[in-house]
């Protein structure tokens, strides 16, 4: 661990960030050029204590989900985490295994559709971000553990998995989920994340065997959806995808026609958020 260099390194990437770049208002009366060291604690969800003590080269040595957030928080690109990984002393993660870190364009996207359903995918099907109207429509999908942070892992293991959306549409978005995973397994090797995720889901499920055995490549999810939200009923949204090809990510985009029911219930939820209705 390089203490200098990265306390340095953070306090440059810092100073060049406006707090309209992470979606913050600026305010009449600020004189800071770049982010405060507490702005950066919120959007990295540490402690300023903790990350002023970085700054300062003091504190314990930072952990790599600790950097990680760092990271997300700074909105580094790919090349500049993985630097800051040197920096903390820690080896620069496989492309398989670099999901976790979303790139600063989609975060900057991201930042722009805070009234918005959405949310970053990985390439495995992991949650990485979403937008608070985003949580309110799906629950938060970021807070799984380790191999249910693939969405199709919990899908064939996690009843509550399918409820979020109507019976008769399980079936092919179960199968849409597989062939996914076949792709990411298939592309990144037998050393990859997707790999686990098979090898555990032949041992747990019949049933993903069964859709596994089929070897299904090519059946995408259709960009029309419904929903069932546990307090406002069905909602039908249009989900539309942008890909990162270089980092293996997509960011999905929900919305609703206006004028309908649905887009009535969308709105109810951006304002209320993830809290229950009476």
């Amino acid at each position: 661990m390089d203490r200098a260099q990265l306390a340095d390194f953070l306090r440059t990437r810092r100073e060049a960030l406006q707090p309209q770049d992470v979606g913050l208002p600026r305010g009449s009366r600020r004189r800071t050029g770049g982010l405060r060291r507490e702005e950066v604690a919120v959007l990295a969800d540490i402690s300023a204590d903790y990350y002023g003590r970085i700054e300062q080269q003091r504190g314990p040595h930072p952990s790599e989900q600790m950097l990680a957030s760092l990271a997300r928080g700074l909105r580094l690109s790919t090349a500049e985490r993985d630097h800051l990984f040197r920096l903390g002393g820690y080896a620069v993660p496989s492309r398989s295994r670099r999901g976790n870190h979303v790139e600063a364009g989609l975060l900057r996207i991201v930042d722009r559709l805070a009234d918005i359903p959405a949310m970053v995918v990985g390439s495995t099907g992991e949650t990485l971000l979403q937008t608070p109207p985003c949580v309110a429509l799906l629950g938060d999908e970021t807070a799984h553990q380790g191999l249910s942070r693939c969405v199709t892992h919990r899908w064939w293991t996690d009843p509550q998995a399918s409820r979020r959306y109507p019976e008769e549409d399980r079936d092919g978005i179960g199968r849409a989920f597989t062939a996914e995973l076949r792709a990411a397994h298939t592309r990144d090797g037998p050393d990859s994340l997707a790999a686990e995720v098979v090898a555990d889901l032949e041992l747990r499920s019949a049933e993903f065997r069964a859709v596994w055995a089929e070897h299904q490549v090519a059946r995408p999810h259709s960009k029309h959806k419904r929903i069932v939200h546990p307090e406002v009923g069905i909602i039908e949204v249009f989900c539309q995808t942008l890909y990162d090809v270089d980092q293996d990510q997509g960011l999905l985009v929900f919305t609703a026609t206006p004028g309908t029911e649905s887009f009535d219930k969308l709105a109810l939820l951006s304002v209320i958020g993830a809290q229950q209705l009476r």
